[in-house]
């Protein structure tokens, strides 16, 4: 291999390197079996979240990886593999990609890296069905308000009666 091939494919390292430790959610998928319009359409999903979708080659990825103290995907990077990188929402790349695993049945994630934890298919799986920040956000309101507004209504009650 050139001198030249090592430079660039050290960079293409580094740069991944510097998205693996930026990211709060990264999922690797097996995109085998799904259609451009397909791929499309979940690249605008994934886009809208602000979540950067690439194919890299898995020695880049798993090089990067290791060097970012995340170790023993070996097994999860053979094949064809897709990256999503999420910056801000840890479970939003999950999501996504899960809905589009049910619609593209050919499709599967392989596993990745939520908020510096290591997780299989079933653990990345169990990721997408948490819901999003702003539907806790809120149901934490809701569940806040409830109360106040039941005593709202039973003072509202009383008054009505007395008056």
């Amino acid at each position: 291999m050139s001198k030249k091939a090592i430079e660039l494919k050290a960079k293409q390292v580094d740069e991944i390197l510097d998205k693996v430790k930026r990211a709060k959610g990264i999922v690797l998928l097996d995109y085998r079996g799904i259609n451009v319009e397909q791929d499309t359409n979940m690249r605008n999903q994934l886009r809208k979240e602000n979540i950067e979708y690439k194919v890299l080659k898995n020695r880049l990825v798993l090089r990067a990886f290791n060097q970012a103290g995340y170790t023993g995907l070996d097994g999860v990077l053979e094949g064809p593999t897709a990256v999503a990188f999420s910056f801000e929402d840890a479970t939003a790349p999950a999501r996504i990609l899960a809905e589009n695993c049910k619609k593209v049945q050919k499709i599967s994630m392989k596993g990745g890296i939520v908020e510096g934890q290591i997780m299989d298919a079933n653990g990345i799986q169990a990721v997408a069905n948490i819901p999003s920040k702003e539907v806790l956000l809120s149901q934490l309101l809701g569940l806040l308000t409830s109360p106040m507004r039941s005593f709202a209504v039973a003072i509202s009650e009383v008054a009505k009666k007395k008056a």
